[in-house]
């Protein structure tokens, strides 16, 4: 756009761009290799954003991973990253020993990588329902029995976040965090799922067969499982978000340009008063999701813990989930046709905005979260 709306601060733009570059860099050079390839190159491309001036550390990864997503990377891809980023890595560097965390290897390099298993087949937003077992052995270790499904990377990680029960009941207490080399005897994956959402990132099941687990395992003591848990969900729920900016930007920019060049009944597209409209909705769903991420970011870097936002975080998810629907569904009509037709340049996503209302917490919940913080009575 030739005159810049959309400009969140000097310094976030410039990181952007930065970011963009070096994304765009990454994706020429690892076209045609597998996901793993290209997650490090990419995740090299984040990483390399940490010296941008002025701003905190959550401000500048959030500017690099729209930066990744500016420069073309698939939704998919940008998901992956974002909530590798802040859903795992950020909780369980706050969580782990300093010896727990260099044994992982070099995840935020891009050399290893993790996933975070919790739902199963039987459900997801329930987690004290769970069947999956980690029974104690004398030594201080335990042994794990069960199956967890839905599990986005499962295929292709090195290490999985595992949440299993450790005691009968529905207490808080009941689940306890393991984290578990997904090389070891008597684990087992499944073959990627076939998605219609979000497909650059694989999906898939992880099988656990009587594991031995030892007793450094442990992700903090034997039953804090619903602590580690919050911890995850609410930085993801903050900032997952963050994934949508880049491609919504990108859509933007090439359905501004169609609409400048377009010509039909005699004159431009974009003489429209209608078509004007849908852009300038589009620009607004835009701006409004960068300034509520943007204000999440700069909320963690002033010391607020990711708990502290949870209303907050969860309003700003279902905004930017919303927002991003409502975006991609203007531009397929503004792209016509040619939003069904790949390599059109206007292809329109429409089941990958649908996904974010769903992953990390279903928005309906995070509803009733919100209500029921305004003091309502309301049960999930």
């Amino acid at each position: 756009m030739t005159d810049d709306v959309l400009v969140q601060s000097p310094e976030i733009e410039a990181a952007v761009a930065d970011a963009s570059k070096r994304a765009a860099f990454a994706l020429e050079s690892c076209r045609g290799v597998g996901y793993r390839d290209r997650w490090r190159a990419l995740t090299g491309a984040v990483a390399a954003g940490g010296d941008a001036e002025g701003l905190g550390p959550v401000t500048r990864e959030v500017a690099a991973l729209e930066g990744v997503g500016r420069a073309g990377a698939g939704a998919g891809l940008t998901y992956a990253l974002t909530s590798q980023r802040f859903g795992v890595q950020a909780p369980l560097r706050s969580i782990l020993t300093p010896g727990q965390w260099r044994a992982l290897g070099d995840v935020e390099g891009g050399a290893a990588l993790l996933c975070h298993a919790l739902t199963e087949e039987g459900g997801g937003s329930d987690p004290l329902s769970m069947a999956t077992r980690a029974e104690p052995l004398d030594d201080g270790g335990y042994v794990l029995t069960g199956r967890k499904a839905y599990v986005t990377a499962a295929p292709v990680a090195d290490t999985a976040l595992v949440f299993a029960r450790t005691s009968e009941g529905g207490h808080p207490f009941v689940l306890t965090p393991f984290l578990v080399d997904l090389s070891a005897p008597g684990v087992s994956r499944s073959e990627p799922f076939a998605k219609t959402a979000l497909v650059e990132v694989p999906m898939g099941a992880l099988d656990f067969d009587r594991v031995r687990l030892g007793p450094r395992t442990l992700v903090g003591r034997e039953g804090a499982g619903l602590a580690v848990l919050n911890a995850t969900t609410a930085w993801e729920r903050a900032l997952l978000p963050a994934y949508a900016l880049g491609p919504m930007r990108r859509v933007l920019d090439r359905t501004v340009e169609w609409a400048r060049t377009r010509r039909h009944f005699g004159r431009r597209m974009g003489e429209s008063h209608l078509v004007a409209a849908r852009v300038a909705d589009m620009a607004l769903a835009l701006m409004r999701s960068r300034r509520l991420v943007y204000a999440m970011a700069a909320r963690l870097d002033a010391g607020e813990s990711p708990a502290a936002v949870g209303v907050e975080a969860a309003l700003t998810k279902i905004s930017v989930a919303e927002d991003h629907q409502a975006f991609t569904r203007w531009a397929a009509m503004l792209g016509g046709v040619r939003s069904f037709v790949e390599e059109s340049g206007l292809t329109a996503d429409l089941a990958t905005p649908m996904a974010a209302s769903v992953y990390a917490g279903p928005d309906d919940l995070l509803r009733v979260s919100v209500a029921r913080g305004l003091g309502l009575p309301v049960e999930n």
